[in-house]
């Protein structure tokens, strides 16, 4: 069983900007939605993906969850 960041990857076309989306599934939840969001930028890293844009939620500590990202697959 995959990942839900694997699968919002392969579920996505080459070349199109896609949304994480959040609505209707387990990343509802914002520390999953910010878990798999952080899968997605360690795939950005590897060169899988292109990382649109992504906003954080102001958190106490100061590091903010991840609660929207958009990227693009390039493998």
């Amino acid at each position: 069983m995959g990942s839900l960041a694997m699968t919002a990857f392969l579920d996505s076309e080459f070349g199109e900007v896609t949304e994480l989306p959040r609505a209707g599934s387990a990343l509802e939840h914002p520390l999953v939605f910010d878990s798999a969001a952080r899968e997605l930028r360690d795939m950005a890293r590897q060169g899988r993906l292109e990382i649109v844009d992504e906003h954080r939620q102001p958190t106490q500590d100061g590091s903010g969850l991840i609660d929207r990202l958009f990227f693009r697959r390039l493998q």
